[in-house]
Parts: C-alpha cells; sequence; structure tokens
C-alpha cells in the first residue's frame, strides 16, 4: 500500500510520510535518562501522540515503558479517587504487559499484587494503595520504569487527577527511600505545571502546583527545513517527480514556521487535490511553487479543526482578539511578556510566538486567516473604501496580471475623498486595515498575501502578494519626515534584493497639512519605487 501524507491521529512511518524524529527523540531521552519528570505541551495537532508513541519504541532497549492515554478514560472515571485508582491501575497493567509480554518472577508478583488489590468490588482501594501497588512494581522490576500519560487536557479540571499530580511529585521527592518512576512525561495542550491546586471544595484556590517538580521542555516541536526536505526526498524517491525538494521545503517553512499539520496539510493537497488540475496535470507541475501556492488558497478556504480553534478563541478571549487586531493592523508592537495571561493563552494555543520581544503571530497562514477574518465581517465590509474596491475591481486586471500602480491610484483617491479628515490617530489604527480592505475584492480567489513580520518592529509593514505566480512587494508605513522616508526607500530597495524584485510598492500615510497626494515614481539604484501618499 502506497504511503499518503497524514493529518489525522498519529502518523505510522509505514503507512504516512513523515519528518524524521531521531533529532527529537535523541534530545527526549536525555530528559528521561537524567530521571526527569516533565510535560510535552504544544498547541493542537502539533504531533505530540507521535511522538510519544515513537519515543515509546526507542526507550525500550533501556527501559520499561508504560504510555497510556487519558481520552480513553471516560468522565464516570474521575468520579472518585477509589474509580480512577482502579481505573489507572488496569490500564496501567495492560500497557506495561504491552511492551513486556514475559515478565520476571518478581514483576510478575508484583503486578498481580497490583491487579488483585484494585478488584472492582473493593471500595478502600484509592490513591494512595494505588501508588503503594506501583511502587512494588518499580521495587521489583529488573528495569527502571518510563510512564508515559497522553491527553493529560482530559482529566486538568477534575480535582482526582491534582491529587493523582500531587502524589506523583511525593513519590518523586521521596525516590531516595521509596521506589517509584525513573522518569513520568505528560502531553497535552495546556501545561499542568501552573494548575491551580484545589484545595477545598469551595471556589477558594491557592497556587500551590502539584507539579512543580517538572523539568523544563524547551526541544522544538516544529519541523526545521531539513527535516521537511527529508519527508520530501522521501516522496520524490517514491514519485520521481523532479521537485527541488529544497525550494519546497522553504517555501513549507516559510508558510507555516513548521507547524506539524500545517505542513502535512500543504502537502496532502498538493498530492491529492492540486495533482490533477487544471495547469497541474502531472506530479511535477503540482510540486511547484505555483501548485504551492494553489494549495494554500485551499488550506485558507477551508474549515478545518486548527483554524476552527482560532477563530473561537477570538470569542472567548476578548482581550486576545484586541490585543491581535493590534498587532495586524495598527504595526505598534506589543511587548512579549511571560507573565501576561492572555499572552500565555495564546502561546499556549500555538498562535503566537514571542519574536525578538515583540508579540508576533505564530506563521503565515495563521496571520492571513486573521486577516481574512478580520476583513470579512458584515461591519467591516459595509465600509465606503470596501464598497468602492467592489465597484472598481474589475479594472485592475489585464491578461492576467495585477495594475498594482492603478490600484494605488485608486486608493489614494478614495482614502482621501472618504477619510482625509482624519486625524493621526485614526490613521495609524485604520490606515493599514483600510487598505488590506480595499486590496482584498480585487484578489479574492485568486491571490494570497501575508504581511512580512521581519520588518513589523521597523515601523513598517511589508505586503507580499502573490498574483498569479507574481509576487509584488508593497511597504506600508507612517510619514515621518524626509530623512525617515529615504530611510524606508533603502530598506525596501534592500528588500527588493532579497525577493529578486525589480519594483516595488509604497504607501505613506502622511500627517502634513502641506503634503501633495498622489502617486509618484522614485527610481533608486536599478530599481523602480511606485510611492503613494495619502
Amino acid at each position: 500500500m502506497a504511503k499518503v501524507f497524514n493529518v489525522t491521529a498519529d502518523c505510522k512511518p509505514d503507512k504516512h510520510y513523515m519528518v524524521k524524529l531521531d533529532k527529537r527523540l535523541v534530545e527526549i531521552k536525555k530528559l528521561v535518562d537524567n530521571g526527569s519528570y516533565f510535560m510535552i505541551h504544544c498547541a493542537r495537532q502539533y504531533g505530540k501522540t507521535t511522538t510519544l508513541r515513537a519515543l515509546n519504541k526507542y526507550l525500550l532497549s533501556d527501559y520499561y515503558v508504560v504510555l497510556m492515554d487519558f481520552q480513553t478514560f471516560d468522565a464516570a472515571k474521575f468520579e472518585n479517587g477509589n474509580v480512577f485508582s482502579s481505573s489507572f491501575a488496569n490500564s496501567f497493567l495492560r500497557a506495561l504487559k504491552a511492551n513486556r509480554p514475559v515478565l520476571t518472577d518478581a514483576l510478575k508478583e508484583a503486578c498481580d499484587a497490583l491487579k488483585e488489590s484494585a478488584g472492582v468490588r473493593n471500595s478502600f482501594f484509592t490513591l494512595k494503595e494505588l501508588f503503594e501497588g506501583m511502587s512494588d512494581i518499580c521495587d521489583a522490576s529488573d528495569r527502571p520504569i518510563v510512564l508515559m500519560i497522553d491527553e493529560v487536557d482530559s482529566a486538568t479540571n477534575n480535582q482526582v487527577f491534582l491529587d493523582f499530580l500531587a502524589q506523583l511529585r511525593a513519590y518523586y521527592i521521596d525516590r531516595d527511600v521509596a521506589s517509584t518512576f525513573w522518569s513520568v512525561i505528560l502531553a497535552g495542550v495546556h501545561d499542568v505545571k501552573n494548575l491551580k491546586r484545589k484545595l477545598r471544595p469551595e471556589d477558594e484556590h491557592k497556587v500551590n502546583s502539584p507539579w512543580n517538580i517538572a523539568a523544563d521542555f524547551k526541544i522544538d516541536m516544529n519541523f526545521a527545513e531539513d527535516e521537511i526536505a527529508g519527508m520530501l526526498q522521501e516522496y520524490e524517491e517514491d514519485y520521481h517527480t523532479g521537485m527541488d525538494v529544497c525550494l519546497i521545503a522553504k517555501l513549507l517553512y516559510d508558510y507555516t514556521s513548521g507547524y506539524p499539520f500545517l505542513v502535512s496539510r500543504l502537502c496532502k493537497l498538493i498530492d491529492e487535490e492540486v495533482y490533477g488540475k487544471e495547469g497541474f496535470e502531472t506530479k511535477g507541475k503540482a510540486w511547484t511553487k505555483a501548485g504551492l501556492g494553489e494549495a494554500v488558497k485551499m488550506v485558507l478556504a477551508e474549515k478545518n479543526t486548527l483554524f476552527e480553534s482560532l477563530i473561537g478563541k477570538l470569542t472567548n478571549y476578548p482581550e486576545l482578539n484586541s490585543m491581535l487586531q493590534t498587532v495586524l493592523f495598527t504595526g505598534k508592537p506589543v511587548a512579549y511578556n511571560a507573565d501576561t495571561a492572555i499572552l500565555d493563552v495564546a502561546e499556549m494555543y500555538g498562535f503566537i510566538k514571542n519574536q525578538n520581544g515583540c508579540v508576533a503571530i505564530a506563521n503565515r497562514l495563521f496571520e492571513t486567516r486573521l486577516y481574512n477574518f478580520y476583513l470579512s465581517t458584515a461591519e467591516v465590509q459595509s465600509k465606503d473604501i470596501y464598497v468602492a474596491s467592489i465597484r472598481d475591481k474589475n479594472q485592475f486586471i489585464i491578461d492576467g496580471h495585477l495594475n498594482m500602480r492603478l490600484i494605488l491610484e485608486k486608493f489614494v483617491l478614495h482614502f482621501s475623498d472618504l477619510y482625509g479628515n482624519g486625524d493621526e490617530t485614526f490613521v495609524e489604527e485604520e490606515g493599514r486595515k483600510y487598505f488590506l480592505l480595499y486590496l482584498r475584492p480585487i484578489i479574492n480567489g485568486v491571490g494570497n498575501y501575508y504581511i512580512e513580520s521581519r520588518t513589523r518592529e521597523l515601523r513598517r509593514t511589508d505586503i507580499i502578494l502573490d498574483y498569479h505566480g507574481e509576487q509584488y512587494i508593497i511597504e506600508m508605513k507612517i510619514w515621518r519626515g524626509e530623512e525617515y522616508n529615504n530611510r524606508g526607500e533603502k530598506q525596501l530597495v534592500g528588500y527588493l534584493d532579497d525577493y529578486h524584485q525589480n519594483k516595488g510598492y509604497m504607501v505613506s500615510f502622511n500627517f502634513n497639512k502641506n503634503k501633495q497626494i498622489g502617486v509618484r515614481e522614485i527610481v533608486v539604484g536599478d530599481k523602480v519605487l511606485i510611492e503613494a501618499v495619502v
């Protein structure tokens, strides 16, 4: 059976194209070898389960591994300590025997004792008896035992689970006098290291984490460019498409920042949906920059659980919604502070990252999806500038090419007529949004755009627009004087060099009362800059 790209459940090496996890497993094993207890916490669809299952096999030569999944525990299993302890004991024993079907006599005896003690009719079997039985198993084992629990999020709001963590902590602290697990690995979206410990049934809580023994987990779970290239190379060896593996890997990374689900989703779309479309009749044509651009359009237009989660959080966290709009539209830097609760939430879900001390959207696809969301609300699309764009849009496409200069000329005209009396605050907060609002109907369904985040801290915003395989670099900035403007022109020229472009575009929002609005052409070296002054 031929391998495929996978975006559901865990990846299996014999069935799916996947990145090699070797480097990651080596680094995680170092934590295990040190006897660390730690949490693998990262956003959804980040490959946590795939990593745990690969780690399970990787550790078996040195350890006995018990891999459990809390998704198999229904809500009733957390009803009380007795029910949970019995259920956990049975699942623990099954997982241990699955990896070690032949046990030593001493270990078998300890396992049988725990199974008998955890009998369903034993109402006195609680967490205390559970941990005593598991301690006896660890003591009888001829190898260190590593406990791994996936999907701990299933239980994080439950008092019984918090008590379970507290017991793990107690045995960890006393490991020099009582046998316990060599290493414990929990996996989920939320970092249980920072859970609030509920001390009483009332609503009062006190910060006293039952998991403050956990070592920091600093291993990057994103796919690196070379890892993506390795996966593509395996595909290329099967199909001989002639793709430029390094180029496609770089482009995939540029769009996704290595977010595992997004990388695999784009690959799956190219392989299964772009291939065969008009213009992409062969796999060789599909696995190109143009084919990837087609897949990007598809993924930005589709509904999937990852994007639904992203948009859903905007409703659940109004402060996050406001912060993201500031980052996206105003160009104002938002300082990254690990102690800010809303930033912690956004980073936990994988939506933002710390980039040079400022908040940045995690990847281009998230950023573009957010722009599309904010620019498609009924309130925003009722703006006069959007209505003007709908009216104008047919005149900007000539033989499949965008007339970007004409777009700038029309935008200057409409913006000046509609908002020319707006104050500086209005323009700083709304100017970028209104330009994108004017641009979006023109390219909708054919082109894509994203914001180049490397320039954001320079008080500029560079839009990279892809339309029918052509790229347009558009710099948006606030006018800060002639010297500042000249410096911006030189920076744009350097940026055009990076993208191998000879022509660039600028939109300058100028508050000078004596400004001369309009569009002019500037030649800097071998580059042509088309500047629109609003």
